[in-house]
């Protein structure tokens, strides 16, 4: 008889590697998904709006809201008085009440809560409000929080070798100053929470949410209640970007209690303008730094200041500096070097997580200052990325202590500077400049390398719970959250190539504090390492257990009960599927199981700022070109190549689709996304008419992207996988480059150029015009200058 083991695999549909759409792409695209706001409302829904304030740092001297309990439809007016539990919601350290208890620090807190029967009459209610302030003092940006000493705690430091001997010791040495500007997640769906009263003082609460279990603790300590006591749901999100990964906790909560002042369900869906002005951002960071280095380019020495606009608030600002001052190097070996970083406590909205949590802040720092090291020397930047490359069996070391053995970038780099065709095409650029007064184009090709694990090393572990039914059918459910990026899907996917079925086996289920508790955040880029990684937990011990029962049932050795291409095959017989399952439940096997994963290898000395923060680093390269008109500014990025790692792909077209997403977020944070507060601390862009994201004529005319081939995660992760939701953001920092670029063609490249992020129309025309007053028109160059 033929061993079970050796038959031949067929692959099932659907399963880990496999090409699949979207879980849900038909219906986002027929419009029958549901979002939190889609629910069916119950009878007696109340509708929230709050009161925000105006002031960016004043003390509450009286508030009368007599006025505003008896308008039309009023059910409750709350202020922080009224808070039944713990007033403050910050996520990790206190600083965020829920409602302002006599002090607001920045324009847009919320100050009271109104419930009513429509939105329009508790908008009505809230301007009914009357509140007495008296102004204080208030710090808008970084430069004034780093002049007064406005910091929310101490500066952080990760230092190796001796940066200061390094630049002494060098032949030459830049210094200098630039700004990268914050970006808002304008996420389709707004921010939105229907908090459902239950009995016994119980509460289901519908949250748009990267976090449940966070927004579970937190609604529960505002009520004085017990976790338990609150259930949160999300079946998915229009959007997330990190901005619903703390920010929806203080939505929920004026919802949930309102629902239990009112004993009635409550819905509190944020307007567009109210969500950008209330909500936080990605941080906006002031650089500073001081950098020697040798003839080629190579650092010898480096010292980064990066110092953070955090807001009024600690929010996870201590969490993001920290990473941005990890992926300070990006793929650079900085062997002398000290990177600083600054929370500067400012009166402006808390910010917040972003896509890529401050790496992407830290890897365009370092990639500004190869810029300049290369033009300072007259060499193509490129080839002075090449000469700080990380290497494989020495200048392997990063600036944290973590060696970097999983090195793909020289053959990454290598591969995409031949398939872009960037030397053909540099020599051609510099003749189209050369001969093109008005239209410059410019050209960049930028690594990345990011780290993969929460650096807050308890976040890195998952649960999921997994059923199986008698009939063969699957129900699956884990702590991840559906935001567009697949999670869903491709967990689904890992489970079905486990248990060997068609994925059309497997129901996939909302994320429920109820099924699964204690659940880290859906970020990090690790929804799929996790929360994949407890799912096979689960579905290995059902599998075993229906391995050891089968085997005793045909008395046979365990070793020759096979999955198999929807059957399980077992002492010469083939059942199906759904017939083990039924044989099983018949004779009493348990078939269901809670998995569990931690990531393994990982740690941090905070005193010591050393350790192993990441599991693993995700690679990638994008080039990037760009025509800009310097007589107005405008620009259009013509053409991008992309080539990123994803290790062995659970399902390549979600990861492309990543990789495409990602890149063009990159390009509308350092391009065309200007946040700009007046001299009162008032956001002015807080609406799509004066805050521009990416549309289809901001994507490169000509976008290649493919997925690197053959490179498996040296790690065991899930499939040999890599995490994709976040690296793919840190190649758009080319567009800002090769804007830089072209810029400095006006000059043939022979003068500096500063250019600060976003690298807007507006701000290209500025460092467009001061270069041609650097350099009279007579004198001006006719060629490039720069040694390609």
């Amino acid at each position: 008889m033929r061993d079970e083991a050796s038959l031949p695999v067929a692959p099932v549909k659907g399963a880990a590697g496999t090409a699949l759409a979207h879980d849900s792409a038909r219906k986002h695209v027929t419009g029958s998904a549901l979002y939190t706001d889609d629910l069916p409302e119950l009878p007696g829904t109340l509708h929230a709006h709050v009161l925000p304030s105006p002031r960016p740092h004043a003390r509450i001297l009286r508030m009368d809201a007599s006025a505003a309990r008896a308008a039309p439809g009023v059910h409750a007016v709350l202020t922080a008085a009224d808070v039944p539990g713990e007033v403050d919601i910050g996520p990790v350290f206190p600083g965020d009440p829920v409602l302002a208890p006599g002090l607001v620090e920045c324009v847009g807190q919320a100050v009271a809560a109104v419930a009513a029967e429509t939105i329009e009459q508790a908008r009505a209610a809230a301007a009914l409000i009357v509140v007495e302030y008296e102004d204080l003092p208030a710090i808008l940006t970084a430069e004034e929080a780093l002049a007064a000493g406005s910091f929310l705690s101490p500066p952080g430091v990760m230092r190796i070798g001796d940066a200061a001997a390094g630049i002494a010791a060098a032949p030459r040495r830049l210094a200098g100053t630039f700004s990268i500007g914050g970006q808002d997640h304008f996420y389709l769906e707004g921010q939105v929470a229907y908090a459902q009263p239950r009995e016994d003082g119980d509460l289901l609460v519908y949250s748009s949410t990267q976090h449940p279990s966070e927004v579970q603790h937190l609604v529960a300590k505002v009520l004085g209640k017990p976790d338990a006591q609150v259930t949160v749901e999300v079946r998915r999100m229009g959007g997330g970007f990190g901005g619903k990964e703390t920010q929806p906790a203080l939505i929920a909560c004026i919802a949930s209690l309102l629902a239990d002042a009112t004993g009635r369900p409550v819905k509190y869906r944020m307007d567009r303008d109210d969500d950008m002005t209330m909500t936080g951002k990605r941080h906006d960071f002031l650089v500073r730094y001081e950098v020697g280095f040798d003839e080629r380019g190579r650092i010898l020495g480096i010292v980064l200041d990066l110092a953070a606009r955090c807001g009024m608030s600690a929010d996870l600002s201590n969490a993001v500096v920290d990473r941005a001052m990890f992926h300070a190097d990006n793929a650079y070996f900085l062997g002398n070097a000290v990177v600083t970083g600054h929370r500067c406590k400012t009166n402006t909205v808390s910010n917040t997580a972003f896509r890529g949590f401050g790496g992407p802040q830290g890897m365009a720092a370092i990639e500004y200052v190869v810029d300049e090291i290369a033009r300072s020397i007259g060499r193509d930047p490129l080839d002075v990325r090449w000469v700080n490359l990380y290497g494989r069996s020495d200048r392997n070391v990063t600036h944290y202590h973590q060696r970097v053995t999983d090195n793909i970038l020289p053959e990454l780099l290598d591969e995409l500077e031949t398939s872009s065709g960037y030397r053909f095409r540099r020599a051609e650029i510099d003749a189209f400049n050369a001969g093109h007064a008005v239209l410059k184009k410019g050209l960049a090709l930028t690594p990345v390398k990011f780290g993969i694990s929460f650096t807050a090393t308890h976040l890195n572990q998952a649960g999921a719970l997994v059923h199986v039914y008698a009939d063969g059918s699957v129900q699956l459910n884990h702590g991840g959250t559906e935001m567009g990026q697949g999670v869903y899907v491709k967990v689904a996917q890992l489970v079905a190539s486990e248990f060997q079925i068609d994925l059309e086996r497997i129901r996939i289920t909302a994320t429920t504090t109820g099924k699964v508790p204690n659940t880290s955040p859906t970020a990090a880029s690790s929804g799929t390492d996790l929360n994949g990684a407890a799912a096979i937990d689960a579905v290995r011990q059902i599998r075993n257990r229906m391995i050891l029962f089968l085997a005793e049932h045909y008395r046979t050795a365990p070793e020759r009960v096979v999955f198999r291409d929807n059957r399980v095959l077992v002492a010469g017989e083939a059942l199906t599927f759904a017939q083990a399952c039924r044989l099983c439940y018949m004779n009493r096997v348990h078939l269901s199981a809670a998995g569990f994963y931690r990531t393994p290898k990982i740690w941090w000395d905070p005193k010591e700022a050393r350790g192993r923060p990441f599991l693993y680093y995700a690679y990638g390269a994008a080039a990037t070109e760009v025509l800009v008109d310097t007589l107005t500014g405008e620009y259009r990025f013509v053409r991008a190549d992309i080539l990123h790692d994803c290790g062995t792909s659970i399902n390549p077209a979600i990861d492309t689709g990543q990789v495409e997403g990602g890149y063009v977020q990159g390009l509308g944070w350092l391009t065309i996304e200007e946040l700009w507060w007046d001299a009162g601390g008032r956001l002015r862009t807080h609406a799509p008419s004066t805050y521009k994201i990416p549309t289809g004529r901001d994507v490169p005319i000509d976008l290649r992207v493919r997925l690197v081939a053959n490179q498996p995660n040296r790690e065991r992760v899930v499939h040999r996988s890599k995490a994709v939701g976040e690296p793919p953001l840190m190649l758009g920092i080319g567009g800002w480059l090769a804007l830089k670029d072209a810029v400095a063609a006006v000059g043939g490249h022979r003068l500096p150029v500063h250019l600060d992020a976003p690298a807007t129309p507006e701000r290209v025309l500025l460092a467009c015009e001061d270069l041609r007053r650097r350099i009279p028109a007579a004198s001006a160059p006719a060629g490039p200058a720069m040694d390609r």
